[in-house]
């Protein structure tokens, strides 16, 4: 991808990276989507997506219309973990999405899929926020260099967004850390 007025520049590479990481937050909480909704695809359905595109696919109609139909699917999802497992695969799907802004917002699109699949962890576990913070602990282990390198082109994540937005800056301050330290 060209660079921007904002001086950042992202290859189809980095867009893979990222989007590989989204696929593997969004796959460890899958389970508690399909455990509400054993009958809907839409969700594995985006992260299939997802994972095609990190692996060497295009970027292209099959993403953008996997990521709205996960996000329709949370709609229809009977528990709040459930929501949140399908949002979190609706953010993988969209990881590819990433702009070469140099805007806040933009980092949902490296972290989202992680800070929903925390919060979804964390509902699971009767809203435990321990597991919440663990489970941004084990996103964080998935991180590869290629992704932090990415994140740290941003500014930090927003601060909006309620729990997931909080989980999301825990994330991003951890990852960024990691480089600095």
């Amino acid at each position: 991808m060209p660079e921007d007025a904002s001086g950042i520049t992202l290859s189809k590479q980095d867009l893979r990276e990222v989007t590989a990481f989204a696929a593997m937050c969004a796959q460890a909480v899958l389970a508690l989507f399909e455990a509400d909704r054993p009958d809907d695809p839409r969700p594995r359905d985006a992260i299939g997506a997802a994972w095609d595109f990190a692996r060497g696919g295009e970027r292209g109609k099959r993403l953008r219309d996997t990521a709205w139909a996960a996000l329709k699917a949370a709609g229809s999802a009977e528990t709040a973990a459930a929501r949140d497992a399908a949002r979190a695969a609706m953010s993988a799907a969209g990881a590819a999405y990433l702009h070469p802004l140099a805007q806040a917002t933009q980092v949902k699109h490296i972290l989202g899929a992680a800070a929903h699949a925390a919060r979804a962890a964390e509902l699971a576990a009767g809203d435990d926020p321990d597991t919440g913070t663990e489970s941004i602990g084990q996103a964080a282990s998935r991180a590869t260099l290629a992704v932090v390198e990415v994140l740290e082109r941003f500014p930090e994540a927003p601060q909006s967004g309620g729990r997931v937005g909080e989980l999301m800056r825990l994330l991003d301050a951890r990852l960024r850390r990691t480089t600095s330290a």
